[in-house]
C-alpha cells in the first residue's frame, strides 16, 4: 500500500462486539440523512456494550470509564428509517487508559470510523486510575487489529 491508499474499510464481523440501535426520525437533520453528532450517540452505544455489559464487569467498584479522545471519521450518510449496527473491539490497553476501536454500519455498508481513549476513572477522587489485572485481562479478549 502506498502513502497515497487508504487501508479497506472494516466489515462488522472484525469486531468481537456487535451492537444495534435504531435510526430516529428525530436524529435526521434537514438534509435527510442522520446528523453527525448523533454517530457519536451510536459510538458510545458499542462502547457500552463493552464497557457495561460485557460477559464480566470491567470497572471495579468505585470507577468508571471517561473518553479522553474520539477521533471520528464519516465514510457515508446514514438515513431514517433504519438500524445502525456497531462494531467495536480494543485496540491496546494502558496502564489506566483503552483504546477502543469501532465502525457503524447502515445496510452493510460501512458509514464511520471511530478511535476513542476512554480512561478508567475513580468516581470518587475524580482522577485515574491504574486498570486492575481483572479488568485488563477482559478488555485485551476483545483485542482487534
Amino acid at each position: 500500500m502506498t502513502a497515497r491508499e487508504k487501508p479497506p474499510l472494516p466489515v462488522l464481523d472484525d469486531f468481537p462486539v456487535k451492537a444495534r440501535d435504531t435510526i430516529r426520525y428525530g436524529d435526521t437533520d434537514k438534509l435527510g440523512h442522520v446528523n453527525n453528532a448523533v454517530f457519536s450517540t451510536f459510538l458510545e452505544t458499542g462502547r457500552t456494550r463493552l464497557l457495561l455489559d460485557s460477559r464480566e464487569k470491567v470497572a471495579p467498584e468505585g470507577a468508571g470509564f471517561v473518553i479522553a479522545r474520539l477521533v471520528l471519521d464519516y465514510r457515508a450518510e446514514m438515513h431514517w428509517p433504519g438500524e445502525v449496527e456497531i462494531g467495536t473491539g480494543v485496540l491496546s490497553v494502558g496502564r489506566s487508559s483503552v483504546a477502543v476501536k469501532q465502525a457503524l454500519f447502515q445496510n452493510g455498508v460501512c458509514t464511520a470510523t471511530a478511535e476513542t481513549v476512554v480512561v478508567l476513572f475513580d468516581t470518587t477522587h475524580r482522577r485515574p486510575l491504574p486498570l486492575p489485572d481483572a479488568s485488563r485481562a477482559i478488555l485485551e479478549s476483545y483485542l482487534v487489529r
